[in-house]
């Protein structure tokens, strides 16, 4: 670019014909002395060389020469300035292009370099050419590189050496010499052009916030070298890095026209420091809603503290997402875990709080907490160290009292937990490989509608995804894989957890899941667990099996269709209830198993399929629908596929209510299960009273607590064959199981009947 042309700028001073009077014996600024007058200086206008030039006899031991005008220095541009000179008579001096570098208010730019190069005069009449480039970056053949600060200069040249010689000077030439350093019709800028040092330590702010401005549409060069940004700075231009920079913790980089995970390697010289700079400014910035990994592979050894990466920001709910990449875990001791034993007390009046907790100061927060009376995947949601208290994610069963309880820190891959709120947040299309040695996401303390989808969790040593608060409210979990890192390990001996969820209307769709102990535990209700392949077989024949998903709210309006159940079991329970035992609340109820494909192989005989353990006394049903499944066992048949585990309390069986359990198919199921449940049963012998028997047949071992129909098959007879028509009622919940239906007849009958029998009151 010429500046002379596309700006109007005149760069070159007058020439000495016009007049002595601009022409400076000082530094050039306002009010020095001239050489308008001055006895050692004259205009020669027939010079055979220079046509007109100024004749000075060298007087002082530096003789100066300036331009008072105001050659402007413009970001970007680089100007040329030359001198031919030649020695007359006398003395021969030394002569040298220089400068005063001026800001504003005419003051000089301390620390600059003012001069250029000396050129010693050896032979009287021969010309010597001098020049010297100026600007405002450091660049190779810049002699005097002023930085940001200069707006001008007054230009000329200083005669050095010893004094009493005549020399004659020609008119002075500045010029553009900007398309030295960038081609003509360049469409970027580099910050070195506007005062950028790539020394690592000075700061380049206001340097690559004018690049910016210059580039105006264009792109925007850090070239080579280390740039140091104290501050924020927001890029409205393309940039591209060929060196590196380095600013504090707390200040962030934005890249609006470029805002990819590759600019910001570039742009920090490290896959991770970029990545978690690139994060900084998807939250800082409004700009973009996700950042795009553009299917890079980022090498982890530690947790990543997601929060820590944006310090001044606590609470988020804006929608961002991280897509298209791999976080690939390094073994390390950074991933170890942490373990504290502390003494604590428990009292159901303040079911989240643990209070009197020694060692309160080295419990972190997002630990584990394990104990007497505690549920599964209860975790640490805030400690306090004035008050010795610990907020616990969900309350505890059997726990109350003072004892010992153990709180155990896992190390994650993407950790949020230092964020109070995070909402709207998306991890997707993202391989997560935690390779054993890590566990995956953790979640913030609280927040709404996270979105996990089409992603790959592969091998957490402890957990996939954790939620240790309630910013798994709306969690959405989409057709995602998780493979366990216990894929060698029996069922029963494995310890590894999906996901879990504290909160309610969680969707769990179309992933596919491998061998963990659990592949989810929920909390909360109005769940959608939809479409999804979770198994938990082993190699082993007649294995124990370990529940797939565990539902811990005992009315929770839950939904679990269209699911392939493989080698694990449904299992319900209230762990999570600070008061177990039944009192005024809802007991279990609100659960709909629908259209699922249950398939057991090589499972022990006593594996089932769906199992209620209740916590605490005076429990019943009131609400479950069990319909369109198909249970199947292959490698050897099982009992049954319902089970009541009374390992800790026991159901009422005789107050359930509203349950169906039908239309569901059984293939190598020794005992089905159903309620309504239609039987069949044969008197040989005449009798009032028939006793049918429906014990095994119903659900949970459920009472036979309604007839809703008898229908002989054939005609009812009496002792001599004779045809009898009569009609029964029927005597419910008999025998020692309330199993049992008695029909009573009017008088001693034999024959086949049909019964159907309920284990509940339909209404």
């Amino acid at each position: 670019m010429n500046k002379a042309i596309t700006d109007g700028l005149v760069l070159t001073p007058p020439a000495f014909s016009q007049g002595l009077d601009v022409w400076s014996r000082g530094d050039g600024t306002s009010g020095t002395a001239t050489y308008d007058g001055y006895a050692s200086a004259a205009y020669v206008p027939g010079d055979i060389d220079f046509a007109g030039c100024l004749e000075i006899l060298k007087t002082e031991a530096t003789q100066t020469l300036r331009y008072m005008g105001q050659t402007p220095i413009l970001p970007g541009c680089y100007l040329k300035v030359t001198a031919r000179v030649k020695a007359v008579s006398g003395n021969l001096p030394a002569v040298e292009i220089a400068a005063f570098a001026a800001q504003a208010g005419d003051i000089a730019i301390p620390g600059v370099v003012t001069t250029g190069s000396s050129v010693q005069l050896t032979e009287y009449g021969e010309i010597v050419e001098v020049s010297a480039i100026v600007g405002n970056g450091t660049r190779t053949g810049v002699d005097m590189a002023w930085g940001p600060d200069a707006i001008y200069g007054h230009f000329g040249l200083n005669l050095t050496g010893p004094s009493g010689g005549v020399v004659r000077i020609d008119d002075l030439i500045i010029e553009d010499f900007t398309s030295a350093f960038l081609r003509t019709m360049m469409d970027w800028v580099d910050v070195k052009d506007f005062g950028a040092i790539g020394d690592g330590t000075t700061d380049n702010t206001a340097a690559f916030e004018a690049a910016d401005a210059a580039a105006n549409g264009g792109s925007v060069l850090v070239s080579d070298g280390v740039f140091y940004l104290a501050d924020n700075v927001a890029f409205e231009s393309d940039v591209r890095f060929q060196g590196t920079v380095t600013m504090p913790d707390n200040r962030h980089l934005g890249l609006r026209q470029n805002f990819e995970l590759d600019s910001y390697i570039d742009a920090f010289g490290d896959e991770l420091l970029g990545f978690k700079k690139a994060f900084q400014a998807l939250i800082k910035f409004s700009d973009h809603e996700g950042l795009d990994m553009r299917g890079r592979s980022i090498s982890v050894d530690g947790p990543i503290d997601m929060q820590a990466c944006v310090p001044d920001v606590t609470s988020f709910a804006n929608r961002r997402v991280i897509r298209n990449g791999i976080f690939d875990a390094v073994s390390s001791t950074n991933w170890d875990e942490a373990s504290v034993t502390s003494s604590g007390t428990y009292n159901t009046g303040n079911p989240l709080s643990l209070t009197g907790v020694t060692n309160v100061a080295n419990i972190e927060i997002g630990s584990i907490v394990t104990g007497a009376g505690v549920g599964r995947e209860v975790y640490v949601t805030e400690t306090n160290l004035g008050s010795q208290t610990v907020t616990l994610s969900q309350p505890l069963y059997g726990a109350v009292g003072t004892q010992t309880y153990t709180f155990t820190r896992f190390r994650y891959m993407l950790d949020f937990s230092g964020f109070d709120s995070m909402s709207r947040f998306n991890i997707a299309e993202i391989e997560i490989k935690c390779d054993g040695v890590a566990s995956g996401v953790m979640l913030s303390k609280a927040g709404l509608i996270w979105h996990i989808r089409d992603c790959y969790i592969n091998r957490p040593l402890h957990r996939g995804i954790t939620s240790i608060g309630s910013a798994c409210q709306g969690l959405l979990i989409d057709r995602c894989q998780f493979l366990s890192n216990e894929q060698a390990e029996l069922s029963q001996n494995r310890t590894s957890i999906g996901f879990n969820v504290n909160s309610n209307d969680a969707k769990i769709r179309d992933c596919r899941a491998a061998r963990f102990a659990h592949w989810g535990i929920l909390h909360g209700s109005g769940h959608l667990i939809q479409g999804n392949h979770f198994f938990q077989g082993d190699n082993v024949n007649g294995g124990a099996r370990q529940a797939g998903l565990v539902m811990t709210t005992a009315n929770g309006r839950q939904v679990i269709t269209g699911n392939y159940i493989d080698n694990c079991f449904i299992e319900w329970n209230n762990e999570h209830d600070a008061e177990p035992d039944f009192s005024s609340e809802l007991s279990f109820g609100s659960m709909s198993i629908t259209g699922n494909n249950f398939t057991s192989l090589n499972s022990a005989s006593w594996m089932t399929f769906i199992v209620i353990k209740p916590y605490g006394t005076g429990h019943f049903i009131n609400g479950l629908s069990v319909t369109g499944n198909t249970f199947k066992a292959s490698g050897g048949n099982i009992d049954r596929v319902d089970l009541m585990d009374s390992s800790i309390a026991f159901l009422d069986l005789g107050r359930c209510r509203n349950i169906s359990w039908v239309d569901n198919t059984y293939h190598q199921i020794d005992q089905w299960t159903a309620s309504p449940a239609v039987l069949q049963f044969d008197q040989a012998t005449a009798a009032t009273t028939w006793v049918c028997d429906f014990s095994d047949w119903l659900p949970f071992g459920g009472e036979a607590r309604n007839v809703t129909s008898v229908v002989p098959i054939g005609p009812l007879l009496n002792a001599a064959d004779g045809v009898e028509f009569a009609t029964a009622y029927g005597d419910v919940s008999e025998g020692t199981s309330g199993g049992e239906i008695h029909l009573i007849w009017p008088t001693a009958v034999k024959g086949t009947v049909n019964v159907t029998a309920r284990m509940d009151n339909p209404f």
